[in-house]
């Protein structure tokens, strides 16, 4: 008995010999990796991999092997098994310029500038004198620094709905549409009061229009509610008895911080008419980079008819501080967010949600030294198709003021 049991394990090691021996690399190693580099390059990053990691296992010193190996990793974000391979070379190739690049080009792309600036410095300690190390070096302290100018502007952001903080302020706008053909010029203003409290920032506000030569006064109020440290709200009503603006104005969006400088939201705003009304489905993707804020906002309008869409693109570039910057907002299609062109409860029934139209406006906003008073002056053109008449556009240039001031 025992010798059969010696003669089964005798044949299974000399299996696993064979199979061992059959994976075992045996080729040519240069052509092979000429091989994997054209896979690599032509996207094929797996297949590549497959190819590399065989030869090292005869050939575990071939760099370029190695490092090729190690830059697949990078371009499929696998930057943890990337740093693994670039640190085995390193390790014993210290004069390495083109290793040492990639090494520290995958902590940035990993957005590790702390540890890319340690690698940089340490790559230089071998060279020196190398330009594009020096270079890149400065790159990564320039990052460092817009990432951490981005987290203070958040920072104060979320400071000023801190519960031990309570400040208030009051703001007074205006502006005018001017149009080339249909409409005559449109004047608006406002006043609203911002009060800082335990549970967020109320504003209540009074809004004014003069359009199709009719005065309106709409009653609004907006509600920032800070639920946490990552999750804040936004809650709107408004009223109005006046034929220009909508009877009843609602909105709801929840807004989420991610990691990355990253903001999410979703949510809907609500249109009621005397004889109609409609919901928008919204949302919003927030993105903060150094010094710059993007943020993309669809609209979804769903009817019994058909479903509208239209969308906001925002940026911002940040200068001294978080109240004074320049900013373009790029639009397509109706945004519900704007001016209403309505009268007699007629065209935002459903129409109006399917119009073309594209709107481009510039805005500029700074603060006195102490940052108590704050001044935003915006320029706008829109062109828009005329509802009545279908395929006829008309153009609109927009100007407005607005004032704030804090206490």
């Amino acid at each position: 008995m025992k010798n059969w049991v010696y003669i089964i394990i005798t044949v299974m090691f000399s299996c696993f010999g064979l199979i061992a021996q059959e994976y075992a690399f045996d080729g040519d190693p240069d052509k092979s990796f000429s091989i994997a580099r054209e896979m690599a390059f032509s996207g094929d990053h797996q297949g590549a991999r497959d190819t590399l990691q065989s030869i090292l296992k005869t050939y575990p010193e071939y760099t370029d092997v190695r490092s090729l190996l190690a830059k697949t990793y990078t371009w499929d974000g696998a930057y943890s098994e990337a740093r693994a391979q670039f640190n085995r070379i390193t390790s014993r190739e210290r004069e390495n310029r083109e290793v040492w690049m990639a090494a520290v080009k995958n902590e940035i792309y990993a957005e590790n500038e702390h540890i890319a600036l340690g690698l940089v410095n340490k790559a230089l300690v071998y060279l020196p004198d190398e330009a594009t190390l020096i270079s890149l070096k400065s790159d990564i302290i320039h990052r460092m620094k817009r990432k951490q100018k981005a987290a203070s502007i958040r920072s104060e952001a979320e400071k000023e709905t801190d519960v031990n903080i309570a400040k208030n302020s009051m703001e007074f706008g205006n502006a005018v549409d001017v149009f080339d053909a249909f409409y005559e010029p449109m004047v608006y203003a406002s006043v609203a009061y911002t009060r800082q409290t335990k549970i967020g920032k109320l504003i209540p506000r009074i809004n004014y229009s003069n359009r199709f030569n009719t005065n309106g006064l709409q009653y609004e109020i907006d509600v920032y509610p800070r639920l946490s440290k990552k999750l804040h709200g936004y809650i709107n009503y408004g009223y109005s008895a006046d034929v220009i603006y909508p009877t009843h104005r609602a909105g709801a969006e929840l807004y989420l911080n991610l990691p990355s400088a990253l903001e999410l939201s979703a949510g809907m705003r609500y249109l009621g008419f005397t004889n109609s009304s409609t919901t928008i489905l919204t949302g919003s993707v927030g993105l903060y980079r150094g010094d710059y804020y993007f943020s993309l906002r669809p609209y979804i309008t769903p009817t019994n008819r058909q479903t509208g869409f239209s969308g906001n693109l925002l940026g911002r570039k940040y200068l001294r501080n978080k109240y004074h910057y320049l900013g373009v907002n790029l639009g397509i299609g109706y945004a519900p967010e704007l001016r209403q062109l309505s009268a007699n409860n007629i065209l935002l029934a459903e129409t109006l949600f399917f119009i073309e139209s594209q709107q481009l406006l510039l805005e500029y906003q700074f603060t006195s030294r102490d940052e108590a008073h704050r001044y935003r002056a915006n320029l706008g053109i829109t062109r828009q198709e005329y509802v009545p008449s279908p395929g006829n556009f008309f153009w609109a240039l927009s100007a407005g003021m607005t004032y704030q001031v804090a206490f």
